[in-house]
Formats: C-alpha cells, sequence, structure tokens
C-alpha cells in the first residue's frame, strides 16, 4: 500500500514513579527505565517517539506537560511502571490535551513468590496505581483508555528473578496489536489535520445526503477545504504536452487491461484511441491540479449544459482520478466530501478506500454487491482492473472510460461517514468478506461482500443509522482501528 506519503504521528510516552523508592529500592530505578526504553523503541516502528522518561514528582509531572506541548504530540501513552500518586501524572493531562491511554504491562506472567522481594513486587504491582489514575482523571474531564497485559520482552533482564520472556504470550500480542491501533489511529488524525481536500464542481444535483457544511467538515476533521472551478482545472489542461500524455498512457498501460466489446453490455466497448489519449490527457492535467493546489483528496463532480466544453473535459475524469487514489490522494465522485473523508482515512491507515455504493443483492450467494463506475483504488485490486470504454454514463451526461474491477476476496471493512441530525459526523463501519463471486461485465467496479448477517438484516440495521448512500471499501477487519480513530477525534460512531 502506498502510505509512504504519510509522517508518521508524533507519540508521547513517560513512565510511572515515586522518588521515595530510589533510595529504598537501588535497582528498581534503572530497571524501570529499561522497560520505558523498550516501549518507546518498539513504538517507534510507528511513530516518531517523545519519551520523557520517569515522572516521579509533581514537578516532573509540570515539566512533562509543558515537553509534550512543546513537541505538540497527537497522543501520549502513559505506562504505569510502578506505583505512584495520581498528584504526579495529572499535570500533565491538564497542561497537554493529547489523547491519554494508560499501559498496565506487567513485565511477567507470575512473580517467583519464593524469591521476590519488595523492590522486586515493586517492578510487576503495574496495575496497582491505574484506578487510582483513573479516579484522578475521570473527576477532572479527562477521557483516557487502558490497555492491559503484558509488557513482551524478548529476554527476561538479569536483575528478575521471574520469567519476563513474555512476547509470544497472547496477552502481549493483544496489548501490542492495541498500542499500535491507537498509534495508526493517532496518524489518522494528525495527517487529516495537515490535509487540503479540493472540492471541484459541485454536488449532483438532489443527492441531499451528500450536502455537507465546508466549516462543519473542517471544525470536525480538521482538514483544510479548497474550492476549485473547472475553469482551474481547464487551464492546466491547455498546458499538457505530448510527454505528458505519453506517460500517462505508459502508466495506464502498466495498471490496467484495456477490455474488449462486453458481452452483455451493447454500451461498453473496446476503449478507442482517442477515448484513451482524452482519459491520458485529462489524467495528467488532474495530476497538475493536485500538484498546484498541493491537495491530499479531491471530491468532484460536474453537471453543466449540453455542449459545455467542460462535460467533455468530466467524462476523462474517471481513469486520472482512479490513479490518484492509487497515490494516496483518493477522489471522490457526485461531490461527495464526507466519503472522500471515509477515503482518506482508510487510505493513511493503509487498506485502500475505494468508492463505493449498493450495486444489486445475490441472494442465492447471500452476499451484497458494492462498487460504483469509479474511481477505484488500484491497490485493492484483485488482480488487474479493466478499462472499458462507455457509451454513456449511467445517470450522468457524457461518456467515456470506465473501471470494472473488483476488491482482493479475503476481509474488507466498509466505513461511512454521515451526519446526524445535531450536525455531528459519525462513522459507520461494519466488517464483512469480499467473495469470489462473479460480477457484471457493465465497467463499473463491483465487489460481492457476505456480512456476518443475511443481506436484509444488514440492510436494515445499516439503513437505520441514516447513512449517506456511499461509502469506502478496505481490506482487512479494521473496526476496532477506526474506531480508535473516531474516539482520537471525538467523532460518533457505529459498529454494525
Amino acid at each position: 500500500m502506498n502510505t509512504k506519503a504519510y509522517s508518521k504521528p508524533r507519540v508521547g510516552l513517560y513512565s510511572t514513579g515515586l522518588a521515595a523508592y530510589w533510595a529504598q529500592f537501588p535497582s528498581l530505578h534503572d530497571r524501570l527505565v529499561s522497560y520505558n526504553e523498550f516501549i518507546a523503541e518498539k513504538m517507534g516502528q510507528w511513530g516518531e517517539v517523545y519519551n520523557f522518561g520517569l515522572v516521579d514528582t509533581v514537578d516532573k509531572g509540570i515539566e512533562a506537560g509543558k515537553y509534550f506541548n512543546e513537541h505538540n504530540v497527537d497522543i501520549i501513552f502513559l505506562h504505569a511502571a510502578t506505583y505512584a500518586t495520581s498528584a504526579t501524572v495529572l499535570p500533565i493531562h491538564q497542561r497537554c490535551q493529547a489523547k491519554v491511554v494508560m499501559l498496565n504491562l506487567q513485565p511477567s506472567d507470575r512473580v517467583n513468590y519464593e524469591k521476590t522481594s519488595t523492590g522486586e513486587w515493586l517492578a510487576h504491582c503495574n496495575a496497582c496505581p491505574v484506578p487510582e489514575f483513573a479516579n484522578a482523571f475521570h473527576r477532572a474531564g479527562i477521557p483516557y483508555k487502558v490497555i492491559s497485559g503484558l509488557l513482551g520482552l524478548e529476554k527476561t533482564p538479569a536483575v528478575s528473578v521471574a520469567n519476563e520472556t513474555t512476547c509470544n504470550r497472547p496477552e502481549a500480542i493483544r496489548a501490542w496489536k492495541e498500542i499500535s491501533e491507537w498509534i495508526r489511529a493517532a496518524q489518522v488524525k494528525n495527517t487529516l489535520s495537515e490535509s487540503r481536500f479540493g472540492f471541484l464542481g459541485n454536488t449532483y444535483s438532489g443527492m441531499l445526503d451528500m450536502y455537507s457544511d465546508f466549516t462543519m467538515l473542517q471544525a470536525q476533521a480538521g482538514i483544510q477545504l479548497e474550492v476549485l472551478e473547472m475553469c482551474d482545472l481547464d487551464a492546466l489542461l491547455k498546458t499538457v504536452t505530448e510527454e505528458d500524455v505519453a506517460r500517462k498512457e505508459a502508466e495506464v498501460r502498466e495498471m490496467f487491461t484495456i477490455s474488449g466489446d462486453s458481452p452483455a453490455e451493447k454500451l461498453a466497448k473496446k476503449p478507442t484511441a482517442e477515448e484513451l489519449e482524452w482519459s491520458c490527457r485529462v489524467a495528467a492535467a488532474q495530476e497538475k491540479l493536485v500538484e498546484k493546489f498541493h491537495l491530499n483528496a479531491l471530491t468532484y463532480y460536474y453537471h453543466g449544459a449540453d455542449g459545455n466544453a467542460y462535460e467533455q473535459l468530466q467524462s476523462g475524469f474517471i481513469v486520472g482520478h482512479s490513479l490518484l487514489t492509487a497515490n494516496s490522494v483518493p477522489c471522490a465522485g457526485e461531490g461527495d466530501l464526507k466519503t472522500n473523508l471515509a477515503m482518506k482515512i482508510c487510505d493513511i491507515l493503509g487498506v485502500g478506500g475505494s468508492f463505493s455504493e449498493i450495486v444489486t443483492t445475490d441472494y442465492i450467494d447471500g452476499t451484497i454487491l458494492l462498487g460504483h463506475d469509479g474511481p477505484f483504488h488500484l491497490e485493492i485490486s484483485e488482480g488487474k482492473p479493466i478499462l472499458r470504454g462507455m457509451g454513456v454514463y449511467h445517470g450522468k451526461r457524457g461518456s467515456g472510460i470506465s473501471v470494472e474491477a473488483k476488491v482482493k476476496s479475503g476481509p474488507v471493512t466498509m466505513l461511512g461517514v454521515t451526519q446526524t441530525v445535531d450536525g455531528r459526523l459519525k462513522l459507520i463501519i461494519s466488517e464483512g468478506e469480499s467473495t469470489k463471486g462473479t460480477i457484471m461485465q457493465i465497467g463499473n467496479t463491483q465487489t460481492p461482500v457476505k456480512f456476518s448477517v443475511d443481506p436484509d438484516t444488514y440492510f436494515e440495521r445499516w439503513f437505520e443509522e441514516a447513512p449517506t448512500h456511499h461509502c469506502a471499501m478496505s481490506i482487512g477487519h479494521n473496526a476496532a482501528l477506526m474506531k480508535k480513530v473516531a474516539e482520537l477525534m471525538n467523532l460518533e460512531y457505529v459498529i454494525l
């Protein structure tokens, strides 16, 4: 998956301690520091870690809060390394408002009951202060989450009398999966706050579910909005060279299979040389538009008068927008900005995010076909996508080339973004399985998806959440991960 465009999130980390312990138990301080450093190193594979080290006094807590603010961290992990008073940790989170996740990670799966001293026990009493921290955070109005399990060391330290080699224990594996998901979720929040979404043209007339308040989206998702006109793209189209077109055609031929005529749909033909050239020319202009306006995502739709030159321009959109979507600039049609946000979230997480809606239901196989006439996320395709020439775009003016493809067989997750009656964004999340079922040869993307319930039950549950009629399809079962994204961004969510 192409996620190289995304910088790592800024992760804050500190471990707890009590200054009174160090003189009483001389080896305890360094032992806890080594645990802290292990956590920091492991977290470094997902984020840019700002590790304050041990916080063992109120003054250190105040200093740590300022440290995390200075580094503008996206999330803070509180490692409960041993008992500490809540007075040492509360000042941190009163000064830095980043989401806090407490880590209750015991080094050993069991203490050595016969040989454990008080100092040894204090290295294993990780859960002891967590209720006190939770109580203080709750009364201070600070939201928090807790991950419990084993630390997951690969080797027992010489200082320990217990077995601390726990990396293969399920309690360690689960805990680190949770930690990685929180950091990946923080990357979404971080990246969206630095993302510019282009809105080109307008919204498909009459699709009331598509309409959104730009300010509301910026306020709740942190994205920037750039309102674009078709003349912006048309001006760049005039600068496209033959070399640009040839480069795009080479890219298209590498990524797509050029179809013959569809055996079922008379309007779906082998793309003509003229259609292919035009799609590549427009794709080159689309790339220039993204570069000129520094776009990280693009929502688009255009409907104009008959014979309008911009109508011809928009007929070449789908190929270029599919190429952009595969290159971490997701593009959503019909002016659906909320689904563009869903696609961007999926892409940041490295799980795709293809523009989809309900196509039809297969009651024999118990699957729902989900897809659209484009754009498609090429990185999650089952084989090479097919390009078909379309005599007409259904429900829209114009004709041109469309993408026919299917998402990889296996686990998938649908992510919808809707808007509640009180103007809040809401994530609708559901997991299913992309099957190897057949699809129609009509120039549209389609993926047969089987959910854990029958299609009608799924429909009824889905529709009761007041969704938009589009959603983003991602690969993998990502509900737990997307839930964390919603919680970090203070968005409502539901998992079907």
